[in-house]
């Protein structure tokens, strides 16, 4: 199964995106900790390295992105095709039911799939979730109402929850303030080029 890679840029950071003919595989910031590793699983699972190029389904994901960092979109239609355990894609796919614009606490994911004592197995597939944004664990916060770690920066997830809270004056506050070199970019409706969309 052939994969493909490219780099989506974004409001917060370019973001690696990996697709195989089935759906997106793995979409995470450039430069954050564990990529390496992500590509690896994702590359071991679907036999074969990712090549740079397009795909219909790498140009839908950066379209759906560009959408939603545009306060246009708030659920993604993006093919996704998820490399993880059969336990980690039940984590992930409890993920993906919490709506825009709404926290769960990972008490409230665990009993979410049955495993109300799986606490810290949930928060773990909450980590080794490959697909940023779109698979939304930046939603997931302490009980106490703490923003927790997040793969991206808790800076990113700050951002992320302003954006969907419609808070713009946070969100404006948080994408422009000074910050690591791999956060200063463009903001949302720049200038900067993105990649061609595929035929």
């Amino acid at each position: 199964m052939s994969l493909v890679s490219t780099h989506i840029p974004t409001p917060l950071g370019d973001m690696l995106a990996v697709a195989s003919p089935e759906g997106l595989c793995l979409l995470e910031f450039v430069g954050q900790g564990g990529v390496e590793r992500e590509l690896a699983q994702v590359e071991a699972a679907r036999g074969g390295p990712a090549v740079a190029g397009s795909s219909p389904i790498l140009a839908q994901a950066a379209r759906e992105l560009d959408e939603y960092f545009a306060g246009r979109r708030r659920q993604f239609c993006v093919p996704l095709d998820l490399v993880g355990t059969p336990f980690q894609r039940s984590v992930w796919q409890a993920l993906l039911d919490i709506p825009w614009g709404e926290t769960r606490s990972y008490a409230e994911q665990s009993r979410a799939i049955g495993r109300p004592t799986a606490m810290r197995a949930v928060a773990a597939a909450n980590g080794n979730n490959k697909v940023s944004i779109i698979v939304p664990c930046h939603r997931v916060i302490g009980s106490n109402g703490t923003l927790t770690g997040y793969g991206g920066g808790v800076q990113r997830k700050r951002a992320l929850l302003a954006l969907e809270g419609r808070d713009e004056a946070s969100w404006q506050a948080l994408y422009q303030a000074p910050c690591s070199p791999a956060l200063r970019v463009a903001p949302v409706g720049g200038a900067r080029e993105r990649p061609a969309a595929a035929p």
